[in-house]
């Protein structure tokens, strides 16, 4: 760290700046928000299909697979996608993109649609994320 104190002569006070050796890189602020957004709302679908999964009213006695990468997938990427480096940030939401509209497809006719939501915000935040260089 660096700190300079400099006296000044018009209040007699003295000033001190601090400037940090290490600065750490802003957030990605304007597609963060949507990425925050997508992660909120796969969860929450994500607990929708998770009680899907447990409950005694079960689509199919062993659960169809989009079920299950449903209940598994969405948020954990969507996570990924948000908070990870740049790189890592991309690739994650692809993944969560794929994952979300595969499931969706698949599971349309039951459960699949409360990922709707969930899709439109990662595709919008993925799309902002690889516009930023």
């Amino acid at each position: 760290m660096t700190v300079r104190t400099a006296e000044s002569s018009a209040d007699g006070g003295r000033q001190t700046e601090v400037t940090p050796r290490y600065i750490v890189p802003a957030p990605r602020a304007r597609n963060g928000q949507w990425l925050l957004a997508g992660l909120l709302l796969a969860g929450a679908a994500q607990l929708i299909a998770v009680a899907v999964v447990t409950s005694a009213d079960r689509i199919a006695s062993p659960a169809p697979w989009w079920l299950v990468l449903l209940a598994t997938a969405p948020a954990p990427l969507a996570a990924i996608a948000a908070f990870a480096p740049l790189a890592v940030g991309r690739v994650a939401v692809v993944a969560a993109v794929a994952a979300v509209f595969a499931g969706l497809i698949a599971g349309i006719t039951h459960n699949g649609l409360f990922f709707a939501p969930a899709l439109v915000a990662l595709v919008i935040g993925g799309a902002r994320l690889w516009r930023v260089s």
